[in-house]
Order: structure tokens, then sequence, then C-alpha cells
């Protein structure tokens, strides 16, 4: 298996005036991504508003991102669903599209046992043959996804080889992550990375920010995997007050939009109910912000 690690951007999905596919700018956003210097790319992810796209516009766009990428970097797919039989049809698929990973949130409608939580991620694996990442994001889910329950899958289960830690307070849950799985799976970190250096300093090897600080992002992990551990902390600490920004319940997605059209890569700031967009007085806000680090 590929030794997947560094920074894998949750692509956003790019919608035009109307809340439909935007498909240049979606194409033009990847491509930024990539000469960006990312090591990966995952779709249809929380960020992505993978929660508001429908089954046959995300058959659509998988094979098309794809292909745009061109095996420039891998690109993991958000195949999680409410019902495991359902997860099993969506993740083959993924896989036949080319997708190099998976990402998988638990299923969160009914709430899961140990058990049934272990039986949903052995049948995907089961099912496919490329990677599979725990999606662990209680405050997303409710569904808490214990460190012996994920050494367990990464045991018995043989394509889960990642987990993606969302759960909060973040470092501390990697610390307990990897004195469980060892060196069994990789450790990704999540929400927007505002614990990144932390988690490193832990033993995650990655993180799943969203995609609109990527030059820092990928900086920050060249100079930490280099041992310039002052420069990294100094260039992270800068961008802080924007990632604080993008974490407000609900307004992060936007945020991202704003920030990706006011640099030309994308066309439209849409986002689609019930994703929150940002008011007159959070976009100026949020403008100062950026202006800031910009001096």
């Amino acid at each position: 298996m590929n030794h997947y690690e560094g920074i894998f951007p949750i692509a956003l999905t790019t919608f035009d005036e109307h809340c439909e596919v935007d498909e240049a700018s979606q194409l033009s956003l990847i491509n930024h991504l990539i000469d960006c210097g990312v090591h990966g790319i995952a779709i249809f992810g929380n960020a992505s508003e993978g929660y508001a796209l429908s089954e046959s516009e995300k058959a659509r766009l998988m094979p098309l991102i794809i292909k745009e990428v061109r095996k420039r970097v891998p690109v993991f797919v958000s195949t999680g669903h409410t019902g495991t039989h359902v997860a099993v049809q969506i993740s083959k698929a993924a896989e036949a599209a080319g997708a190099d990973g998976l990402m998988i949130l638990p299923p969160y409608f009914l709430k899961p046992s140990a058990e049934d939580l272990f039986g949903y991620y052995k049948a995907i694996s089961d099912a496919v043959s490329i990677p599979i990442m725990i999606q662990d994001a209680p405050l997303l889910t409710g569904v808490n996804i214990g460190a012996a329950q994920m050494a367990r899958m990464a045991k018995e289960c043989a394509n889960v080889k990642l987990t993606k830690v969302e759960a909060p307070p973040t470092a501390a849950k990697v610390t307990e992550v990897k004195q469980a799985v060892g060196d069994t799976m990789i450790i990704f970190g999540g929400l927007n990375g505002h614990f990144f250096l932390e988690e490193l300093q832990r033993g995650a090897r990655g993180t799943m920010p969203g995609s609109d600080m990527m030059p820092m992002f990928v900086q920050v992990w060249r100079d930490y995997e280099a041992g310039r551990l002052k420069e990294a902390r100094a260039r992270f600490n800068q961008h802080l007050p924007l990632i604080r920004f993008e974490l407000q319940p609900g307004m992060g997605v936007s945020a991202m939009k704003h920030n990706l059209k006011a640099a030309g890569v994308i066309k439209h700031t849409t986002v689609r109910p019930p994703t929150r967009s940002l008011d007159g007085i959070a976009v100026e806000e949020l403008q100062q912000i950026v202006s800031d680090l910009q001096t």
C-alpha cells in the first residue's frame, strides 16, 4: 500500500449562482490545489458539502475530477452512508471510477453498537481493494469510535489503513489512537487543521483541511518535516485568526469560497442551504483578516 501522508485538502464543491454544479470552477480548483503542492485530494467530504449533493451529481463529478487529477496525486472519495449495503455499493463504484482510497464516516442515523460499527467497516473492506480511512467525527455524527476499536479494525479489516481524527481534543485523541494502533494505521487530523502541529508532534502524519490555505499548510508540513519547527510554528500561528474564523459553526465553507473567488480560482461563492452564507458584516471581517495576512 502507498504510504499516504501530508496535506490532503477536502476539495470544495463549486456551484453557480443557481446552486447548480459549476464544473469549470471545480476543475480550476482541483488544478489550483495540485499546483499548491498538496499530497492528495479528498472529495465529497463535509467541506465539499457532500451532504447537499445528490448521488447522481456525485456520480458525474467523481470521474470528472479523477480524470482531471491524472494520477498527479491520490484521490480519496468520501463514501460513507447511513446504510451498510449502500455504503458498500458506493465504495465499489468509487474504486471502479479510479479512486485511490476511501474516506468513510460511520453510519449515524441509527446509532450503531460496537459490533454494528465493526460490521459496517468490515463489509466495505471486504468489498474493495483500496485503502480505507475511518473518519472519526463525533461532533458531526454523534458516533464515538474508540482507539481500541480502531486497532481492532486495523487488525481484522484488510483494507482499513488510515484514520482521520476529528474528536476533540484532537491532539489527545491522536495520542490515544497512536498508542492503540502503533504503526498499523496512518493517522490524519481534520477540523480544518486547527491543532495541526500538536497532532504531528503526537504521531499524526498529515491533515485534511479545507481548500483555501494550501500554500500555508504545504509549507508548514515541509518545514516540520525538515526539522524547522520554529518556522513551522511561526507560519502556522500567523494564520490562526483565519483558521479560527472558519471554524465558526456553518461558516467555514462560505468563507473558503469567498477567499478562493477573491484569488480568482472559482467564479462564485454559492453554497447550498442549509450551509450558511456569510452576511455582509462577516465578509468584511474575513477580508480584514486576509488583508492582515498579506501585510
